[in-house]
């Protein structure tokens, strides 16, 4: 499905060797952006959240998703966005084609529930930047089952804030342990929306923000190099074994 092509800098028109990634749709198979043999790679001159994202639609199951836009880095410091292809259809919920009428069942004497779909594994995103966090942070929210992970409304005091239905999550990418502070905040927006504090660091926590995490029932996720998250307390190990209810059918 990945597909690979030439991609010229316009600064300095060196030509690099693209393949785009594949990333895992619910359904579990690999969904990777169509790349616009036609368009020119643009370089990157500031960043805006909507245009980091592409809408693709899975060919696997029919489900539309936004997936990282593919980039790559130049040797000569510029860092071009790769024209792509896109779904131009809404995909906030990562449903299939909009309007589509449900049959109804058939009228049986006894109606068996359907097994849940096992998930598959989360497959990781290496993470070399600030970005790349916050990339892994957004697949592995998806991969619980969020719908619509966005970037937060409302910034927090340090990282980065992504909110989906039911859920707003705080990526931190810095080199120090997230603080008791770090921790109340995030919790504090979370009650005031009435939704699920998650918290995803890469440097870890200091003891008495873990120990506040656990009274207030705050999950907490620790990102390796690799872009696994790792729970570290009772509320992620639970979140992580269960995902959530908000799970696209």
């Amino acid at each position: 499905m990945a597909e690979t092509a030439s991609v010229r800098c316009p600064a300095c028109r060196r030509e690099h060797r693209y393949t785009t990634p594949a990333y895992p749709c619910v359904c579990g198979a690999p969904v990777a952006p169509r790349l616009d043999r036609d368009g020119a790679a643009t370089p990157v001159s500031h960043r805006a959240w909507q245009d980091d994202w592409v809408a693709v639609r899975c060919a696997s199951c029919g489900r539309r998703g936004e997936w990282p836009r593919p980039e790559v880095g130049c040797a000569c410091g510029v860092v071009l966005r790769v024209a792509v292809v896109e779904d131009g259809e809404s995909a906030a919920d990562g449903d299939g084609t909009p309007g589509a009428e449900v049959a109804p069942a058939p009228e049986t004497d006894t109606v068996r529930p359907a097994a849940p779909a096992a998930r598959p594994p989360f497959p990781s995103v290496t993470i070399r930047t600030a970005r790349d966090a916050v990339t892994a942070t957004a697949l592995y929210l998806r991969w619980l089952g969020y719908r619509g992970v966005r970037r937060a409304d409302q910034r927090p005091p340090s990282g980065i804030g992504l909110a989906a239905r039911g859920v707003v999550a705080q990526v931190d990418p810095a080199v120090r342990p997230a603080t008791l502070r770090d921790v109340e905040c995030l919790w504090l927006t979370a009650m005031t929306e009435s939704v699920e504090g998650v918290y995803f660091s890469l440097a870890g926590y200091a003891d008495d923000a873990r120990a506040r995490a656990d009274a207030l029932g705050v999950a907490l996720f620790v990102l390796d190099l690799t872009g696994t998250p790792r729970p570290v307390n009772a509320p992620a190990d639970a979140l992580a074994a269960s995902g959530t209810g908000n799970r696209a059918p």
